[in-house]
């Protein structure tokens, strides 16, 4: 029985699962998006984090247990010098899963992963909508001073366009005087 047992196996023996997700996770900090398939993302996404976490303390302790996962002396250094810079402030969910539907040949689910606070789009979007509030409130009730008030400004507004109709008429009966 495989009770309480919740770690998705892939389909490979250990072996070749390390050196799967260790390569997808190099990957993953060199070029900060992937595309892969949904199940490897998720088993990508409990493998890299505790990485990422890892490399907010920049000591020779953190960075040796890192390239014991990574083995890649490249992906280790971007990881500590920009990755680590970026996400200090963020307590956790550094990756963001977007699916993009299934793969032609086989139907499996695809997907990107991608570093969170890389994707300049989103944040661009985030930033814009940060100022406004998304929902709509209820105005206050009218007084009748301030209704009196609009009307008497409505049907000021009206007049203008009462004295350019009479304007126009003046004009075609000129037109047909002449």
């Amino acid at each position: 029985m495989r009770h309480n047992k919740k770690f998705n196996h892939l389909g490979r023996k250990h072996g070749h699962r390390a050196a799967m997700l260790s390569n997808m996770a190099s990957s993953l900090i060199l070029h900060k998006r992937i595309k892969t398939t949904l199940a490897k993302a998720k088993a990508l996404r409990t493998y890299v984090e505790p990485l990422i976490t890892k490399s907010k303390v920049d000591s020779t302790h953190s960075r040796r247990v890192v390239f014991s996962y990574l083995q890649n002396k490249d992906s280790v250094s971007e990881l500590f010098r920009d990755v680590a810079v970026k996400v200090g402030d963020r307590p956790g969910g550094y990756t963001r899963i977007l699916k993009l539907g299934n793969r032609m040949g086989d139907n499996a689910e695809m997907c990107i992963i991608e570093l969170v606070d890389y994707n300049e789009n989103m944040l661009k979007d985030t930033k814009e909508s940060s100022g406004k509030s998304s929902r709509r409130r209820r105005g206050k009730k009218k007084t009748t001073e301030t209704a009196t008030a609009q009307t008497a400004d409505n049907a000021t507004a009206k007049e203008p366009t009462a004295k350019k109709a009479d304007s126009s008429e003046d004009q075609n009966a000129t037109d047909a005087e002449k």
